[in-house]
């Protein structure tokens, strides 16, 4: 009867608070590596490194604020989340179900890794949430990574973020299952689509004053390789032109 209980307890946390795991996918496809007989003309090669994206990531932290992923908010109620799961509301934003990124703890510091062909990043976080009157706090590690996917029609490059594992500190194991997939819930759904690059970022619009007309080029295809360290991606244009003011039609 206790196991049974225990059972039944669990599911019954993991419903109301995480609710029907759901997927949301980044639009376009995955990106592939570059051709082995090298890039085909009008290929631009843009190269970032883990220092880039851990400055980047070091003054969110500083001047924005830690990133912070709810799963509801307002006043206390038990809400219907998609999926036909609950989501407990908490009072008053005393006890927020939110789950926090912090720039370190456990251990590990919240940043990017470029290895073994992956976009990898560790995650630090804490959070809290209500249950049955009282506010349960948690914290730990995750272990994510990033999928890079291309959507040509919107000239927009996004990344997919997927947590594969998640460390907590000091939880009952009862409550960890629960917990565990709380966060990663928090996290893979409240954080994709991450939008990398997009519009002026990736396209291209050059007036030519002394030609009288407008040089644009739109991105075809884009390729990924990652080695020591680095980030490669390999941007393929389709250029046009058009004489006057007005670029050519996309």
């Amino acid at each position: 009867m206790l196991l049974l209980g225990a059972l039944a307890g669990g599911v019954l946390v993991y419903f109301l608070f995480v609710g029907t795991p759901r997927a949301r996918h980044a639009p376009g496809a995955a990106l592939r590596a570059p051709e082995p007989g090298g890039p085909p003309p009008g290929t631009a090669v843009v190269e970032l490194d883990e220092r880039f994206f851990n400055t980047l990531l070091g003054t969110i932290f500083q001047e924005v604020g830690q990133p912070t992923f709810r799963l509801a908010s307002g006043a206390r109620d038990l809400a219907p989340a998609g999926g036909g799961g609950l989501y407990v509301r908490a009072q008053g934003g005393g006890c927020p179900s939110q789950v926090v990124i912090t720039p370190e703890g456990g251990g590990i510091q919240t940043g990017v890794r470029l290895s073994d062909g992956q976009v990898l990043a560790p995650l630090a976080f804490d959070g809290s949430y209500a249950v049955f009157g009282q506010c349960m706090n948690f914290r730990g590690t995750a272990e994510a990574n990033i999928a890079l996917r291309f959507d040509q029609p919107s000239q927009t490059l996004y990344g997919q973020l997927n947590v594969a594992g998640v460390t907590l500190e000091g939880m009952s194991p009862l409550l960890s299952g629960p917990v565990t997939a709380f966060v990663q819930n928090a996290i893979n759904q409240r954080v994709n689509p991450l939008t990398l690059m997009s519009g002026e970022r990736i396209s291209l619009s050059v007036p030519v004053q002394a030609a009288g007309g407008t040089l644009s080029a739109r991105a075809a295809d884009v390729r990924s390789e990652i080695q020591n360290g680095r980030l490669r991606l390999h941007i393929t244009y389709d250029f046009g032109g058009a004489k006057g003011g007005a670029p050519p039609p996309g």
